[in-house]
């Protein structure tokens, strides 16, 4: 992220700068990105969505979020963790997901994984997470860290309990992007909603 503030949008409202980039990206700033998300599919989905971005563009994952959830049946974990050979060369040569083969190996490994767990534990593993102590809002997002202490903590518990593809920085981008800190900047319309 640059140094930027606040930015005004077509519809006079002041937004995080990224924010107003993209029609996609105003739609996903406005009704996703810093909201609270719940269950272990949906955050199994976030989950994977960061790995696949990483080294890429989020609007390039957004714009193929549709084609992952088709090849990834909805991000269920129950019905990934079935997946076999076959499917992770059909997922291979599906041009309506990033065709990486790490990426792909570990959104499969990690379901297989997770489908072992209780339910709801890796909802209760990721919220543990959460900062206790609720920061100050950024003024630009120059103001916004791609690390923090509890990010990798999360990054180091997935690991321990043998999540692939999840570093510091990746599971800082799910606790944004699932609402665990609220990192829209200061006085923008989004921020604590």
């Amino acid at each position: 992220m640059s140094g930027g503030g606040l930015l005004a949008g077509p519809d006079g409202a002041l937004r995080c700068p990224w924010g107003l980039s993209t029609e996609d990206y105003v739609a996903y700033h406005d009704t996703e990105w810093g909201k609270p998300v719940h269950g272990d599919d949906a955050l199994y989905e976030r989950l994977c969505l960061e790995a696949f971005q990483s080294g890429l563009s989020w609007l390039t994952i957004l714009r193929r979020r549709e084609g992952f959830r088709k090849a990834f049946s909805g991000f269920r974990i129950a019905e990934v963790a079935e997946f076999g050979p076959a499917d992770a060369e059909r997922l291979l040569a599906d041009e309506g997901i990033i065709r990486n083969r790490a990426k792909i190996e570990a959104t499969l490994a990690n379901a297989k994984v997770l489908a072992a767990w209780e339910p709801g534990e890796l909802d209760a593993l990721i919220w543990s997470h959460a900062p206790k102590r609720k920061g100050r809002a950024p003024r630009t997002t120059g103001d916004v860290p791609a690390v923090t202490p509890e990010s990798t903590a999360l990054a180091k518990a997935l690991k321990k309990r043998d999540v692939r593809f999840v570093g510091p920085t990746t599971a800082y981008a799910l606790m944004q992007a699932c609402g665990l800190v609220d990192d829209h900047l200061a006085g923008c319309v989004s921020r604590g909603k």
